[in-house]
């Protein structure tokens, strides 16, 4: 078995991290050599328990490598392990990096010039207001923007991103088969669209979790030089981020607010903890070191950039079940339900099928919550 395909396999079983990784890399003197053994042999390798011994040695490591590659494949999405050379080398600088990166689009050269945008899932009008305004002069600086595709200042961050024809890249609490909130598809849709990307370290089935969030906030905090909370309460998320951009030596920045509001308390105290105060863009770009001239680039050039139109990939070489489904959308639209019932299909395999359609741009969900063909 190779070292690529152990990689894979490893991140898809529990309990294992780049700690443990590395000691099954150590002892067996490979990730490919390790494959294979008993219960007995995992055991003795330092750090490992006998539960995890035991789910080392019951998985079959190719089977579930080879069936995790197929379903990439046919999603469009890029796996990208510690063995391959286009794995961002920012994220190797990590005492945890993770064992793989699925990718959906272009990934750009991090660091590079970029910036993480986070903050509340219950912005003000005033946090959505300077995330705009914030997030379009990053646009215009030619900067890519990170963030987690979250309700909120996320959300906010990626559209004004994608409607600049700026680069964006969201990552994902969940495998790239669960994107969340499900609201959000069309947007991860547009974000490659314009070149940019949505990844995650996580398997491709692998379900959104309480605890999954703050291991894709390192991710987020990891791919910059500086890491912007525009509204956090003092229990907010978005300070995990900040705090996972601290550890690594990355800039963080913070927008104030008013005293009373409540979602102003995490931004001031990251304020008096040693927060860059930020009130536009221009802040972020003078700490950072770096040339910026607002307007850089003309409005013009964004909006012909954000309007190049995009092909859906071709049904000819489909998949037979997500043919099959495709074929069950009317023009008119279809509910869940409907199509449940048309195709005989459970719930959650017909969602999965749902969603590879979507990132493939065959299908779109409207605000109707129907699916149509997208042609």
């Amino acid at each position: 078995m190779t070292d690529r395909d152990s990689c894979i396999a490893l991140n898809m079983i529990s309990g294992i991290g780049f700690v443990r990784f590395t000691a099954l890399e150590k002892h067996f003197g490979s990730a490919g050599q390790a494959a294979g053994k008993s219960v007995r042999d995992y055991a003795g390798v330092p750090g490992i328990s006998a539960s995890v011994a035991e789910g080392l040695a019951s998985a079959d490591w190719q089977r579930m490598a080879d069936a995790e590659k197929e379903l990439a494949d046919r999603t469009g999405v890029r796996i990208l392990t510690l063995y391959d050379e286009a794995y961002p080398e920012i994220l190797r600088q990590l005492y945890d990096p993770p064992l793989c990166l699925y990718v959906r689009g272009r990934l750009p050269r991090f660091p590079g010039r970029s910036l993480a945008i986070v903050g509340s899932r219950r912005m003000s009008r005033y946090g959505e207001g300077m995330t705009r305004a914030i997030a379009a002069d990053a646009a215009a600086a030619g900067w890519c923007v990170v963030s987690g595709l979250a309700y909120g200042v996320d959300t906010v961050a990626h559209r004004t991103i994608v409607d600049c024809g700026g680069v964006t890249v969201a990552v994902l609490g969940g495998g790239l088969l669960h994107v969340h909130p499900q609201e959000n598809v069309p947007l991860a849709q547009d974000i490659v669209r314009t070149d940019g990307a949505v990844v995650s370290e996580f398997p491709m089935d692998f379900p959104v979790s309480r605890t999954s969030f703050p291991r894709r906030n390192r991710i987020i905090a990891a791919l910059t030089p500086g890491t912007l909370v525009v509204e956090a309460g003092v229990k907010s998320g978005a300070l995990l981020t900040a705090r996972a951009a601290l550890e690594i030596g990355r800039e963080v920045f913070a927008v104030p607010g008013q005293a009373t509001n409540e979602l102003a308390r995490g931004c001031h105290q990251l304020i008096r903890d040693g927060a860059v105060l930020t009130e536009c863009f221009e802040d972020i770009s003078r700490q950072l070191d770096a040339s910026y001239q607002p307007g850089l680039l003309p409005e013009e050039a964004f909006r012909d950039k954000a309007a190049v139109p995009y092909a859906p990939e071709s049904v000819s070489d489909l998949d037979p079940v997500l043919a099959e489904v495709l074929k069950c959308i009317p023009g008119s639209g279809a509910s869940v339900e409907e199509l449940a019932e048309q195709t005989g299909m459970d719930t959650a395999r017909l969602a999965a099928a749902l969603m590879q359609l979507e990132f493939k741009f065959l299908i779109k969900r409207g605000a109707d919550l129907l699916y149509r063909p997208e042609r």
